[in-house]
């Protein structure tokens, strides 16, 4: 039978984590193990960004690919912006001169 952890338990290995500790590290002190800390850790980074966790394998497995995307995708909205801004500017500058 699965050993069953507090919520406050599982914070502080994150907290762990967060304050430079390898998962090495983490699992050696606390005696856990890696793959639950990456579950952890897995859920932790859903719950930041509004999904909650699902124990059913194919909806972990899609939100699995999600976490996969994100970064990409907030990159992707980065150059956008960026892109965006510089070409605002441009019309600006454009905007400015007025032909005789």
């Amino acid at each position: 039978m699965p050993k069953i952890y507090t919520h406050e338990f599982k914070q502080s290995a994150l907290e762990l984590l967060n304050d430079g500790m390898t998962q090495k590290q983490v699992c050696a002190d606390l005696g856990i193990s890696k793959s639950a800390l990456q579950a952890w850790v897995r859920d932790s980074r859903l719950r930041e960004h509004g999904l909650e966790p699902s124990r059913d394998v194919e909806e972990s497995r899609a939100q699995a690919a999600a976490l996969k995307r994100i970064p990409e995708l907030e990159r992707e909205n980065k150059i956008l912006r960026e892109a965006s801004a510089y070409l605002s500017q441009a019309n600006l500058k454009l905007g400015d001169h007025h032909p005789k």
